[in-house]
């Protein structure tokens, strides 16, 4: 363990840190809310949509770099927002949060992140940063702000090196509901805010919280669905009772071989009743578990809303081979040589070729790795939607 005489010297000014496990000191200037917190160092390509990344259940246990630089200039409000309690511990900019400019803001970056829990750091050389990421994978810290600019680095040493990581790691208990919901919220438009679901002679999708974005189910409603949410804990027997017409199976934090000691089961249960089945992320990862691939952690992962997925499984008519322009955000993959037979890919990432979507032969079950709902496109992927409530008619 590093000693406190190894450490750089703390700059004048420097309010906020961030100390990996391996010893390294990263300092800047602090916002948002003052403490310290640990996770999974991660980087994010989008240039817009902060918040929503920011409150995405599946950052749980993340502390996100933004490459672009200008981080918080359009503010914060609340329709904004995928979740009210959980996402991103923490975030990395590389420019001080300014003035937001954007007739939707309801408040400032900072002022937001401040309310919402959630520690900043600013004036950092996230390019930097990346490339470490990039090299050398996704390290253990602790991102920490005092407003004093007094801070204890060997002790926050220790808890970066003490953190196990996410491999191996359920997170699910944490960030899903706690009680089934009946979902209510419909589609979007500007002016008008968020529509309510009109339920009347709507197939019935019981959605799986794992810690879901709440735009997801906005999008089932959107393509014609009654959406009914319950935790992801939720046994096999209690699901059937809801009679579903489909399940969806949702994104979430953490690793999936984790959580499906308990999730895979129910899908398995489920398959075998031959329920109709849509997964994303996490989802998708633990429908491949359950038809019996494997799942791996990622050197870097994928997150960012300009990653190119084509298409490759049979099926697709004229649209065979498009290219969409996806969102992402997972640490672990579905490892594609693993698939068995009756299992097709259907989706592939041209960044690295790695797996991102699945169909099983023979039932109403499929899965891609990316978030159709947010909608990076940004229509290029709502057809999932589409197909899955296609399914339940």
């Amino acid at each position: 363990m590093a000693s406190s005489a190894s450490f750089p010297a703390q700059p004048s000014g420097a309010t906020g840190c961030l100390v990996l496990a391996d010893g390294t000191v990263v300092w800047g200037r602090g916002f948002g809310a003052q403490g310290n917190a640990v996770g999974e160092v991660c980087f994010n390509t989008a240039m817009t949509g902060y918040q929503e990344v920011m409150t995405d259940p599946s950052y749980d246990s993340q502390i996100v770099t933004f490459t672009f630089p200008h981080i918080g200039n359009v503010g914060a409000n609340a329709e904004d927002v995928e979740s009210k309690d959980h996402g991103a511990v923490g975030c990395i900019v590389r420019e001080d949060v300014t003035p937001q400019s954007n007739f939707r803001s309801e408040h400032e970056f900072d002022e937001w992140m401040r309310a919402a829990g959630k520690i900043g750091l600013a004036g950092v050389d996230t390019r930097a940063l990346t490339r470490r990421i990039r090299m050398s994978g996704a390290p253990n810290a602790v991102i920490a702000h005092n407003a004093s600019g007094k801070f204890d680095l060997d002790a926050l040493l220790t808890k970066a090196q003490s953190w196990p990581g996410l491999e191996g790691l359920d997170l699910v208990p944490s960030v899903t509901r706690e009680a089934r919901e009946d979902w209510g919220g419909g589609e979007w438009t500007l002016g008008k805010g968020y529509a309510r679901a009109d339920w009347a002679n709507k197939p019935h999708v019981v959605a799986l919280d794992f810690g879901a974005k709440d735009n997801i189910f906005r999008n089932l409603v959107q393509a014609g669905a009654k959406v009914t949410v319950v935790p992801g804990k939720t046994a096999l027997e209690d699901v059937l009772a809801l009679k579903p017409d489909g399940v969806f199976l949702s994104n979430g934090p953490g690793d999936p071989a984790a959580t499906g000691a308990y999730a895979v089961p129910v899908i398995k249960g489920l398959l075998e009743r031959d329920v109709p089945l849509f997964g994303i992320c996490l989802g998708h990862q633990m429908l491949a578990l359950a038809a019996g691939a494997r799942t791996v952690k990622m050197h870097q992962g994928h997150r960012g809303a300009n990653h190119p997925v084509q298409r490759v499984g049979s099926g697709w008519g004229e649209t065979a081979e498009l290219v969409e322009i996806t969102s992402m955000n997972h640490g672990f993959a579905v490892d594609g040589d693993s698939l068995p037979d009756g299992v097709e890919q259907t989706h592939v990432s041209l960044f690295d070729g790695s797996n991102c979507g699945i169909a099983i032969t023979g039932k109403k079950a499929f899965g891609v790795q990316y978030h159709p709902e947010a909608s990076p496109g940004p229509q290029d992927s709502f057809y999932l939607f589409e197909k899955f409530v296609g399914m339940l008619t």
